[in-house]
């Protein structure tokens, strides 16, 4: 199995920064969270501000695991986890250096875009309202002052 990381950031207006794919790229122009591949090792949390760094030349502030799936492509020979992470960046200039583009999305938007397939269940909930990342934050900020797990 592939361990995959993913931040899902979101603005104080509600809106989720999203990137499409490069034209050369595995699943060309589909639109994912920023993240990828956990090296040999690194945790989860180095792996998602390596990515998030070599990705949107950005730098990870702080992020607590919101959600996790499994998918497997028919085109691949490894299922894949993906660990979804609430995150939050220091810059606001985010420079898209492995993506044809970036965008912030509302999350009722986020069904607008075409997405990679393993992205689809968590599409659903944050589009319903259902896991919102800046709570997520928040609650996993306040836990670790309190000396406790979110």
């Amino acid at each position: 199995m592939k361990l995959i990381v993913a931040a899902v950031i979101e603005r104080s207006d509600r809106r989720i920064l999203i990137g499409q794919r490069r034209r050369e790229d595995t699943s060309p122009l589909k639109w994912e969270f920023p993240g990828g591949k956990i090296e040999e090792g690194e945790t989860p949390e180095v792996a998602l501000a390596r990515e998030l760094h070599e990705e949107l030349s950005v730098t990870l502030e702080k992020c607590a695991e919101m959600a996790r799936a499994r998918y497997k492509y028919p085109t691949m020979s490894e299922e894949l986890e993906i660990r979804f992470y609430a995150a939050s960046i220091k810059e606001s200039k985010i420079t898209p250096n492995e993506f044809e583009q970036i965008a912030w999305a509302l999350p009722k938007e986020l069904g607008d875009y075409d997405f990679l397939a393993a992205n689809s269940q968590l599409l659903g909930q944050l589009a319903t309202g259902r896991l919102r990342p800046s709570e997520i934050l928040e609650r996993a900020t306040n836990a670790a002052l309190n000396g406790k797990t979110p």
